[in-house]
Order: C-alpha cells, then structure tokens, then sequence
C-alpha cells in the first residue's frame, strides 16, 4: 500500500513539474544601446579669417539671447562684424557694464541662456553637431570673476553624457515593442509603426547620441535625448515612435557632472 502511494506521489510531483515548465515563457534579453559618437567632440574654434575681422571690427551686428535686467546679465548672438559675417562663431556676455567676448563659441541654432542669480552660474547652449535628424550641443557653465569678466569654468562634452548614459540605459524588443529602462527601471514602452524598412537590426537597433541637447530654462539644466531605432534598410536612425527622455544634470566644482533621475518628457503620439 505504502509503495503504490510513493509512486503516485512521484508521478503527481512530476506531472506538476511537468505543467509548471509548460507554463513558463522565455525571458526577454535586455540589451545595451549603442553611441553613435565614437570619439569626444573636438573644441570649436573661429576661422582665422574671421577671427582677423573680429580683431579689426569697430562695430557688432548681433541679437539678443537673454536679457536679465534685475540682475544686469545679457548674451547676445554676434552675426557680423563690420560688414563681414562671424559664419556662426561668436557670443558675447555682458554683466554690468563688463562685456566679453567668446569667438569660438558657436552661435547656430540659436543658443539658448539662462543665469541663475543664486549659484552665480549662467548656463549656455551651444550647437556641437547639427543636420537632418541631428542635434547635439555643448553645455557651457559660465561664470564672473572680478570686474564681472565672463570666464568658461566647465565646457560639458556630448560625448562624455552620451557614455555616462550608455552606462545606465538598457532595451527590450518582443515583436514590435520596445521598452527602455534605467538600470532596473522601466522607462517607457513604445510600438514601432515603421514597416517599410525591413525590421530591426539584427546586431544593434537601438542607439543614442544624434539627439542629444539641453533644456536650461529652469534654475539647473536639464539633458534631452532621443534613443534612435536602426533598421536593416536605409543608413539613417529612425525617431518615428521613440520617447523623448530626460535627467536633471549637476556640474561640481571640479568639472565633473552628475545625471540625475531619467523620465520621460515627450511621448510621440
């Protein structure tokens, strides 16, 4: 009697063994993004033919970035100088009666300013890369010394939030869906409507450093970034269905930056 229950025992706890494996689905990999930047962006710096005229201009045509009136801090864009163009170099920082110039920092899709009166820091934007599908800036921390001189304590490199990003950023594909996450985080999941270009790329489809700018209208700046999808057709990354996302970001005194918690800040829809 004993040996005939044992050996039901062992057949249910099989059976069972048996129906819990049945029910089990595979689990989905999550994989690392890609950087499309490979190396750190090079520092800009002015032709010397403009840098030529800017040393010999009696005269600035410029337009106006940012004006903070309470706390006398302006920047302007330079266009031209005399009659010559700047061929989209050149800012110019006033605080009080002080003004100084940056020639090499670019001025092309209008930098965007910000001063935050309790930290002393003017927060500025600058184009790193542009094109179609492309926009990737500097962040530039600027601050005033004696005489209230402009001075550049800490240039942020594209390349080096695209790296620190890479870090943290994971996906997972099933089917048509994506879904991104921050460590363990999930961020977003999204539907890929895009069928023309012959699915996804087998070896990386997920990628970030095209579309990678900042927000500084608020007291600290904040990064913006686009993951971009590759697909077996066609040479470019396709934003079509992709969250925007973003993260608070700190800069200490010693240059090196922090990102903070990543949200999303726009769904495509």
């Amino acid at each position: 009697m004993k040996r005939k229950y044992f050996i039901s025992l062992a057949i249910a706890i099989i059976a069972m063994g048996m129906m819990t494996a049945g029910c089990k689905t595979a689990s989905v990999e999550t994989k690392q993004m890609a950087g499309t930047m490979e190396e750190p962006v090079p520092s800009d710096t002015m032709p010397d033919n403009v840098q030529q005229a800017l040393a010999k201009a009696t005269k600035y045509h410029s337009h106006e970035l940012m004006n903070d009136t309470t706390n006398e801090v302006c920047v302007v864009s330079i266009d031209e100088m005399d009659e010559t163009s700047t061929e989209g170099y050149g800012i110019q920082v006033t605080k009080g009666a002080m003004s100084t110039t940056f020639p090499n920092i670019r001025n092309t899709r209008e930098p965007q300013a910000t001063y935050n009166a309790k930290t002393g820091d003017l927060w500025l934007t600058s184009s790193a890369m542009e094109g179609t599908g492309v926009r990737v800036e500097w962040l530039h921390q600027i601050r005033f010394g004696e005489n209230e001189l402009a001075y550049v304590k800490t240039e942020v490199n594209p390349y080096g939030v695209q790296q620190e990003l890479l870090q943290r950023l994971g996906y997972t594909i099933e089917g048509e869906t994506i879904t991104i996450y921050d460590g363990g985080k999930q961020l977003a999941t999204v539907k890929n409507t895009v069928t023309d270009m012959g699915g996804f790329d087998d070896e990386q489809p997920l990628w970030i450093g095209e579309q990678l700018y900042y927000d500084v209208s608020g007291d600290e700046p904040k990064v913006i970034f686009t993951p971009g999808v590759k697909f077996t057709t066609g040479l470019v990354l396709t934003y079509d269905d992709m969250p925007e996302l973003s993260a608070p970001i700190t800069i200490d005194e010693n240059g090196l930056f922090t990102i903070h918690e990543i949200a999303v800040a726009k769904e495509k829809k």
